[in-house]
């Protein structure tokens, strides 16, 4: 690795020494697995019955900026049917020819924010975490170093940003908040970062980040 400032090789060097060096494995009942339901007792089959969930990936990009690494996020377009205007990692549903969620992870990154995947370097994975719409989402986290040149899908994407990563690994910013989803009140995280509302599957993620990483 071409050297990245002290303060992004440290980043660096602890996610790879904390996070997974493979993808979870297959759907089943498991202590590590996160979700819309970790704050319910976790009692995902009152989630998402007994049917069995859909394979996706998200890519968490961590940029290797001078002043700080930040984490590359989107804003989600506002035609699409499902989550629209949300803010979302870059990723999508596993398509069996990807043979990995990092492939996934990369290509879906690739589609809709123009990231070369060709400069992106693997860190390791995040815990599975199942979201009440009843995907199995993988989150791959991997180093961005330079500038991004991105090219913004707006079939897709209505914005990118980025975060910066000590905000959001700052416990004291991780809120919780409920609203009233099926029928059923359910709690979330959100980490609200200016005109930005991070939550659900998104702000969950980043909490396992946090958890894998920074949490005492």
């Amino acid at each position: 690795m071409t050297s990245l400032g002290a303060e992004i090789e440290a980043f660096a060097a602890r996610a790879r020494s904390r996070l997974r060096a493979e993808p979870p494995g297959p759907f089943e009942r498991r202590s590590d697995l996160r979700g819309d339901h970790s704050h319910e007792g976790g009692d995902w089959l009152g989630l998402v019955g007994r049917s069995p969930p859909r394979e996706a990936a998200v890519l968490v990009p961590v940029v290797a900026r001078a002043a700080g690494p930040t984490v590359l996020l989107t804003r989600r377009a506002l035609n699409l049917r499902q989550h629209s205007g949300q803010i979302a990692f870059p990723g999508g549903r596993v398509d069996p020819e990807d043979g990995s969620p990092l492939v996934t992870a990369f290509r879906e990154a690739e589609e809709e924010i123009g990231l070369d995947r060709a400069t992106l370097q693997p860190l390791g994975f995040l815990d599975p975490y199942l979201s009440g719409t009843n995907y199995l989402v993988v989150p791959a986290v991997a180093l961005v170093p330079g500038e991004p040149q991105l090219r913004v899908n707006r079939e897709e994407v209505d914005h990118a940003f980025e975060v910066p990563l000590a905000f959001l690994m700052d416990a004291a910013n991780h809120e919780l908040h409920a609203g009233s989803w099926r029928g059923r009140v359910r709690q979330y995280y959100a980490m609200p970062y200016g005109d930005h509302y991070i939550w659900g599957v998104t702000a969950g993620i980043l909490r396992n980040l946090y958890e894998r990483l920074y949490a005492p």
